[in-house]
């Protein structure tokens, strides 16, 4: 019966097997990745912003320290 259901909404035009947009995912830098795998593999169960708040903050404190920019190919 699938056969028929998607035959017929294939020559009305109707597209049901259509893949869903996932647009909610933002593209990790390395240290985001391998934060997030400690944090997974520590067991603790942080959400992505309250990492991606830590990792910015180390991030900036590696600068003002060293007076240096991280590297665009490791970090954001």
């Amino acid at each position: 019966m699938d056969f028929v259901k998607k035959a017929v909404s294939s020559a009305s035009g109707n597209k049901e097997d259509k893949p869903a947009e996932n647009n909610t995912q933002q593209n990790d830098d390395y240290v985001d990745k391998a934060f997030a795998a400690g944090v997974k593999k520590s067991g603790y169960n942080l959400d992505r912003s309250a990492q991606e708040k830590i990792t910015d903050g180390a991030r900036s404190a590696y600068e003002k320290a060293t007076g240096k920019h991280v590297s665009e190919k490791i970090s954001n």
